[in-house]
């Protein structure tokens, strides 16, 4: 029973204890890492593989960057990166294959403010990952697109509709092009097990939000039909964002046959 984890580890340098921890604790099959804000030579692998992990990375100084890490073996990398801007050097998008398993570990363009170009890249960034989508359906094989996706889809996926009301994570435009991308075949796999919503996987450092339970969710995995055929379970490791210097973020996960 492969367990698939999407973990926004907001700097793994700064929350390498609090990963570690997660990996002995838990010890999921597959994790897709995002936020890394650390460039491909000064990020832990040595730490990782210690953990029993292989990895693939795509690092950036300062920012962005995404990982995905397998338990006893080495993933085999496919992709990094999205076609369709060649100026794009965003490291946000990494793609392997573990096993019979093809995972991708994603992190989308938060997109504030709002309206504007970092919205605007936000949408074409969308549409660019809906194009590598569609030519993994193709495949037909188990795939699952795991990341911090910055979209909230309903209003049942935020503590509050009025206080997101503005923000990029919120808008028609971000919602429509997540649904557009569902609606190639796509299975979210947490509304699946959670169809009421009320599920977060986010609260922010700011104004006592994990205190409050002011949260919303972000961090989606979605299944393919194959995989989607294999569906046990999903949820959200709530525990870990209580803990000292932790993520602003949840691990979240899927579970499959």
């Amino acid at each position: 029973m492969p367990k698939i984890v999407t973990y926004n580890v907001n700097g793994i340098k700064a929350r390498m204890e609090r990963l570690l921890e997660y990996l002995a604790e838990q010890q999921p099959d597959v994790v897709c890492l995002q936020e890394l804000k650390g460039a491909d030579e000064t990020l832990p692998v040595g730490e990782i593989e210690a953990a029993g992990y292989g990895a693939v990375w795509h690092g950036q100084k300062g920012f962005n960057g995404v990982a995905i890490l397998a338990r006893g073996q080495q993933p085999v990398e496919r992709q990094r990166g999205l076609a369709g801007d060649p100026e794009d050097a965003h490291s946000r998008y990494i793609e392997a294959e573990i096993g019979d398993l093809v995972v991708a570990s994603i992190y989308l363009p938060n997109g504030n403010p709002q309206p504007g170009p970092k919205f605007d890249y936000k949408l074409k960034w969308m549409e660019r990952l809906a194009d590598r989508a569609r030519a993994l359906l193709a495949e037909e094989r188990p795939v699952v697109l795991a990341g911090d996706y910055n979209v909230i889809p309903n209003d049942d996926d935020t503590f509050s509709v009025r206080a997101m009301a503005t923000d990029a994570l919120m808008q028609p435009e971000s919602r429509e092009r997540y649904r557009t991308l569902l609606a190639q075949g796509w299975t979210d796999s947490l509304r699946t097990r959670f169809p009421g919503g009320g599920i977060w996987t986010f609260w922010d450092y700011q104004a006592g939000a994990w205190q409050r339970d002011a949260g919303f969710r972000i961090d989606h995995l979605l299944l393919s039909p194959i995989a989607a055929d294999r569906f046990l379970g999903a949820g959200v490791d709530k525990e870990y964002r209580g803990r000292e210097k932790a993520s602003d973020h949840a691990p979240t996960w899927v579970s499959l046959r």
